[in-house]
């Protein structure tokens, strides 16, 4: 039976003294980003994963849709002392939402239509995937545009009549063109020319595996590779790919877990 290093040494090592623990901060719930501040060289696991510690001290922990409501993180002091502490996370209920009017193609995919929206994850999950050093995930986010919420987060959408996956999303219905801008400052890791079902697409980094997604653009400002800062303009509003009207679908990720946007910014005024 496979026994875990961490296990180990919470049993062999001192623990942590109360002033050892760490800060945390964030909305604690399902969809929820947490961030987190200790020692800069404490090493932090969460189950077997090191965490991303910042020169700071800071590292930060999200949680998905459907996110179990427990969960574990593991401190090693640079003294060796070791220690674990349970973070407690609320369950949330979603909306469902109706759609009709897909198209069938976008609704039963063509065997080259599955392929091509293979590759296309691919690149998308390639985004998501980068731990970069960026310090912009410890800003305050800002509204990327302003607009009607058409779409909310963890929504199970219902096509044409049928089920399908929850939407990971936040919709802003606004005019095609209206410009949209970088919620927080990152580097652009993926700027796709139009994408089977998310149309053109943009990826920006924050850093330690936090990303932005703003998906069905109309223009794409920037190119990968480029260093964008908070509030600067960074695409068009547009209705390309799976959609029924322009609009920003855009998406958060902390690496392959789908965080809410609505979370990260003030809450708006009705």
């Amino acid at each position: 039976m496979k026994i875990s290093f961490l296990l180990i040494l919470i049993v062999s090592i001192p623990l942590l003294s109360l002033a050892e623990l760490p800060i945390l901060d964030g909305t604690f719930t399902q969809g929820g980003l947490i961030r987190g501040k200790v020692d800069p060289l404490t090493r932090v696991y969460y189950g077997d994963d090191k965490l991303r510690v910042s020169p700071e001290g800071n590292f930060i922990l999200g949680f998905s849709r459907d996110a179990k409501l427990s969960h574990t993180l593991f401190f090693i002091a640079p003294s060796g002392k070791v220690n674990d502490q349970e973070i407690q996370i609320r369950k949330r209920t979603y909306k469902i939402e109706r759609i009709d009017g897909v198209s069938e193609r976008m609704m039963e995919p063509t065997a080259d239509d599955l392929t091509r929206i293979g590759r296309e994850a691919q690149l998308v999950k390639a985004a998501r995937d980068i731990d970069s050093t960026l310090p912009f995930y410890k800003q305050p986010f800002i509204w990327p545009l302003t607009g009607r919420i058409s779409g909310v987060y963890g929504s199970q959408r219902i096509l044409n009549g049928e089920p399908r996956r929850p939407h990971f999303g936040l919709d802003i219905a606004a005019p095609q063109g209206t410009k949209i801008k970088a919620p927080a400052g990152g580097v652009a890791t993926l700027a796709h020319d139009g994408m089977f079902y998310s149309g053109k697409t943009l990826i920006i980094d924050h850093g330690h595996g936090l990303s932005s997604a703003f998906l069905h653009l109309n223009k794409i400002l920037v190119n990968a590779g480029d260093k964008v800062s908070q509030g600067q303009v960074i695409a068009e509003v547009g209705a390309t790919g799976r959609v029924t009207g322009p609009h920003l679908d855009w998406r958060i990720n902390w690496f392959d877990q789908r965080l809410d946007p609505a979370l990260l910014v003030p809450v708006r005024k009705k």
